[in-house]
């Protein structure tokens, strides 16, 4: 296998207290597993797992599928639901050989044909890709935006300059190409910081606060306008193009919806209730059939330091341990003990945001109506009925699937009337949250992940409504107490706790619904509640991925059928793995499916976000075919570099072309010992020229060439 760049092997996974000046002793250290940092789980989600359980309810987990009214052999009946179509209007880094790999299969799909590679350890600081490809980055944070005069300089960073270049840590993305495929706009959530390997430490407050500025300025999205001199070619990014955007942690908003407006959303700077400042912790997305981009503000509860004293604080994880970046000394809207005219801030986040990128002067949208929670993201597809349904996942160990269905229904076409109008639909509809019933005895879902005696673990399941068209379905709540405290509305009505239920999807080929479940190390600890047979695991720390199909596969349905795709892990250290019954000895490890994608074949593409636990391989992107002999042949396509995750993927299998964001690389670094160069290498051990010598998170293209 030919190394970009390998560091030396004394290179320990673990880093002291004293290699990171800038961040106190870690909750996570010793509690993780495979390559996962404490780091990361220290910047990028506040420690969650380290803290109670915030779903402390007794929800009762439905086995008897009579109750609810339907058999899977009826829910599974008909045929499949037509997708729709997304219609729109109209460089950095060198190029690195393709490393080839061990070969774990022959060349598979009728699109983009590759050899799976093999894994690759966590502690290389490669960007591995299959024989006969090869990549460049497209854009890197601090990369201008707006002029060539806003060049990158670490040691001479401002939060004016941040705020015109790309943004830090990208997580969800997209490349949404103008119809000669020459030119696009490139739209990629910044989702957190790691000040610790960005900045020199310093311990003069005031270049404390402005590293703490270039941190708000380094959040938020981007939108970047491309072009290309080929239709399958690599693309280069425009300097000062009219499109190119950021948003940031400063950036106004607008809130739609039934709760826009509530005493709950109003704070001493916005007495309305109807207009908010910046976007945070935004971690997946999704690009509607009218073009625009949804982004989901996930972890943003650590952010802000509260008195917790109520049950939505404590149920949302808000409360005086937040702040873990010490914003409230520069802006004080972060401390609500200090100020409480800003105690309704926190609950200005955790929302779906819906972005033009062919509208730079339109504010962007918080959706109500899609209720607040941890938002992984939001996919959207039209139903056959012509209302457009919105996916969901709360990203919480033992939290909720949710679904939005529109009110009014999709308009053709592209002109402006039908887009103004498609607009409007994510701001009026009914919210749902999922409870799911499994069709084995409870004394065959032993937690080991082992299979029931009738070969699969699967069930129906209900859509059950918590507001429609503006009114409240659960007592003792109002529509708008209902979507901005949506976690214990559905706590009230018996929703099913999942194992961390992140990027769902539909399906465009087929209608059918992808949940990846990425992990919950507490299920069946202490009070915990044990294995189900839709999250068939104890100690899940591997993770799993659920296949959904709508009743009469419509996706505005009230009821559905479901089963288990995928139990992750490596099959050779695990004997519970499972691959749709594919043989395990012939799949590539995956494990803490994180994102997913589909190719214009249907296969499944899946990004990690956590190696097997038995072994410290580094992320990747993996495809999974989900129909005929190679349903649930997992192959590994390319695997990034050290610490970093793999986010945000799109695949143009037609153009041989593969996108992703490579976030958190080095993570467990410092100013002073960097753990990689990613993705400046030009060779083993060296840089590019004028490249620094730390890591630069960046958007990554892949091609055949």
């Amino acid at each position: 296998m030919t190394l970009i760049h390998e560091p030396a092997s004394s290179r320990d996974e673990r880093v002291s207290a004293a290699d990171r000046p800038m961040l106190p002793l870690l909750a996570m250290d010793g509690h993780t597993f495979g390559k996962r940092s404490a780091v990361t789980c220290h910047l990028k989600c506040g420690d969650a797992c380290f803290h109670p359980v915030p779903n402390t309810t007794t929800n009762e987990y439905f086995r008897d599928i009579a109750s609810a009214g339907l058999s899977r052999r009826a829910l599974l009946g008909g045929g499949v639901a037509a997708a729709a179509a997304i219609v729109i209007g109209a460089g950095v880094g060198g190029d690195a050989p393709a490393a080839s790999a061990a070969t774990l299969g022959t060349k598979i799909g009728q699109t983009m044909p590759f050899t799976p590679i093999a894994p690759v350890a966590a502690s290389v600081d490669a960007f591995t890709v299959p024989a006969g490809y090869r990549w460049s980055s497209i854009i890197r944070w601090g990369d201008p935006l707006f002029s060539k005069n806003d060049r990158f300089d670490p040691n001479a960073q401002t939060a004016a300059l941040q705020a015109r270049q790309f943004g830090y840590n990208n997580d969800y993305l997209d490349i949404i190409e103008g119809p000669l495929g020459l030119t696009a706009v490139l739209v990629a959530n910044q989702e957190y910081t790691n000040e610790n390997i960005m900045f020199p430490p310093t311990t003069d407050p005031a270049a404390l606060n402005e590293q703490r500025r270039i941190g708000q300025a380094a959040h938020g999205m981007a939108v970047v306008q491309l072009y290309r001199t080929r239709r399958n070619g690599p693309w280069k990014y425009l300097v000062g193009a009219p499109l190119n955007r950021r948003i940031t942690a400063h950036t106004p908003f607008t809130f739609s919806g039934p709760a826009a407006g509530h005493a709950l959303l109003q704070t001493q700077d916005d007495p309305t209730g109807r207009s908010a400042l910046g976007t945070l912790g935004n971690c997946a997305g999704g690009t509607t059939p009218w073009g625009t981009v949804l982004s989901g503000e996930e972890n943003f509860n650590q952010y802000f330091v509260s008195p917790g004293d109520t049950a939505a604080e404590k149920r949302y994880g808000v409360g005086t341990s937040g702040d873990t970046r010490g914003w409230r000394a520069v802006d004080p809207r972060f401390d609500a003990v200090t100020n409480p005219g800003y105690r309704n801030e926190p609950n200005r986040f955790g929302w779906i945001v819906e972005v033009d990128p062919l509208a730079p002067n339109d504010p962007p949208v918080k959706h109500t109506a899609l209720g607040r929670f941890k938002h992984e993201g939001a996919n959207v597809i039209v139903g056959r009925t012509g209302h457009v349904a919105a996916y969901m996942g709360d990203d919480e160990r033992f939290d909720y699937l949710y679904k939005f269905v529109s009110k009014d229904k999709f308009k053709k076409g592209v002109g402006g009337g039908a887009r103004k109008h498609n607009k409007s639909l994510l701001t009026a509809g009914t919210l749902y949250v999922a409870r799911f019933s499994g069709d084995s005895p409870a004394a065959e879902i032993t937690g080991t992940g082992a299979l029931p005696s009738d070969g699969a673990f699967d069930g129906t399941g209900t859509w059950v409504p918590l507001v429609v068209d503006g009114v409240s379905k659960v007592p003792g709540f109002t529509a708008a107490e209902v979507l901005i405290n949506t976690r214990l509305a559905a706590d009230a009505v018996g929703a099913t706790k999942m194992d961390r239920c992140e990027d769902v999807e539909p399906n465009p080929k087929t209608g059918r619904i992808y949940v990846a479940c990425t992990n919950n190390t507490s299920r069946g600890t202490g009070a915990n509640e044990t294995a189900t047979e839709v999250n068939p695991r104890n100690v899940n720390r591997d993770g799993h991925v659920i296949e959904i199909t709508e009743a009469g596969d419509d996706a505005t349905a009230t009821s559905f059928g479901w089963s288990i795709l995928l139990l992750c892990g490596d099959p050779a250290k695990n004997p519970t793995t499972y691959f749709a019954g594919f043989p395990p000895e012939q799949v590539s490890p995956i494990s803490c499916p994180d994102n997913v994608a589909f190719d214009s074949e249907g296969n499944l593409w899946i990004s990690t976000d956590g190696a097997p636990s038995t072994i410290a391989y580094g992320d990747g992107l993996f495809k999974v075919p989900l129909e005929g002999p190679e349903r649930g042949r997992v192959q590994q396509f390319l695997s990034v570099p050290a610490e970093a995750e793999t986010c945000g993927p799109v695949v143009r299998d037609r153009q041989n072309m593969v996108y992703v964001a490579v976030q958190h690389p080095g993570e467990n670094g410092s100013w002073a010992a960097q753990r990689s160069m990613f993705p400046d290498y030009v060779a083993p051990g060296t840089l590019a020229n004028g490249a620094w010598g730390g890591p630069r998170p960046a958007v990554v293209q892949v091609w055949k060439g």
